[in-house]
C-alpha cells in the first residue's frame, strides 16, 4: 500500500520530480526516461509506472529548453517499440509452457486469444497504447495468443510512434501555458482520468450486459 501511495505521489507531482532528475542527472535524464518507458511497456509485472503523464511532463520541460524535443520523441519511440516487442516475446515464450504447467491455462483459452488477436489485434495494440496498465498487458497477451509477429510489429511501430509523439508534443505545446503551469497537478490527474476512462466504461458495460443476461429468463 505504501508503495502505491508513493507511486501515486510521484505521478501526481511528476513535474517536480522530473525537474529534480534533470537538475541532478542532466543528459542522463534521457536514459532514465528511456528506461521507464521501456520497463512500463516491456515488463508485464510493471504496469503502474508513469507513462502518459511522464511524456506530457517531458514535453513541457522540452518547451522550457531543458530537454531536446526531437531527441525525446526519437529515443522514447524506440523505447516503446522495444518494450512492446520484448513483452510480446515473453508472452510468446510463456504461452505453451503455461498451457502445459498451469491447469487454469487451457488450450481453448489460448486458441480464443489467438483468434481474437488475428481478427482485432491490430487496433487493440494501437488503442492499448493510450490506456494505462492495459498497454502493458496487450503485447504480452498478443504473444500468448501467437499473433503473427510481422503484423504485430507493424501496429507496434505505429502505435508507439503515435503515442510518444502525441503526448510529448502535447506537453511541448500546452505544458508551458500559464494556466497549465499553475495547475500542472490537476492537468496530470485529468490526463490519468481520461486515459483510464475507456477501461472504466468498458468494464461498466460488461457488468451491465452480464446483469441483463442474468435477469433474462432461460430459454426452453
Amino acid at each position: 500500500m505504501e508503495l502505491l501511495l508513493a507511486l501515486f505521489d510521484f505521478i501526481r507531482n511528476i513535474d517536480h520530480h522530473l525537474d529534480a532528475i534533470i537538475r541532478q542527472y542532466g543528459t542522463w535524464t534521457y536514459a532514465i526516461l528511456f528506461t521507464i518507458i521501456f520497463v512500463e511497456t516491456g515488463l508485464v509485472i510493471m504496469p503502474l509506472l508513469p507513462g502518459d503523464s511522464l511524456l506530457f511532463a517531458a514535453g513541457a520541460f522540452a518547451a522550457r529548453g531543458s530537454l531536446n524535443p526531437v531527441l525525446l520523441v526519437v529515443l522514447l519511440t524506440i523505447a516503446a517499440i522495444l518494450g512492446d516487442t520484448v513483452n510480446y516475446w515473453i508472452g510468446r515464450w510463456l504461452g505453451p509452457r503455461a498451457e502445459r504447467g498451469l491447469p487454469f491455462v487451457k488450450k481453448e483459452y489460448l486458441d480464443r486469444t489467438h483468434a481474437f488477436y488475428e481478427k482485432h489485434g491490430g487496433k487493440t495494440i494501437i488503442i492499448a497504447r493510450f490506456m494505462p496498465i492495459i498497454r502493458t498487458f496487450a503485447p504480452f497477451v498478443a504473444g500468448i495468443g501467437t499473433m503473427e509477429y510481422g503484423r504485430f510489429l507493424a501496429y507496434n511501430v505505429v502505435g508507439g510512434a503515435v503515442w510518444i509523439t502525441l503526448f510529448v508534443l502535447g506537453g511541448y505545446f500546452f505544458g508551458t501555458i500559464p494556466a497549465v503551469e499553475r495547475n500542472f497537478e490537476v492537468v496530470i490527474l485529468a490526463i490519468i482520468f481520461v486515459s483510464i476512462l475507456p477501461g472504466i466504461i468498458e468494464f461498466t458495460r460488461h457488468k451491465l450486459r452480464a446483469a441483463r443476461r442474468a435477469r433474462s429468463p432461460a430459454g426452453p
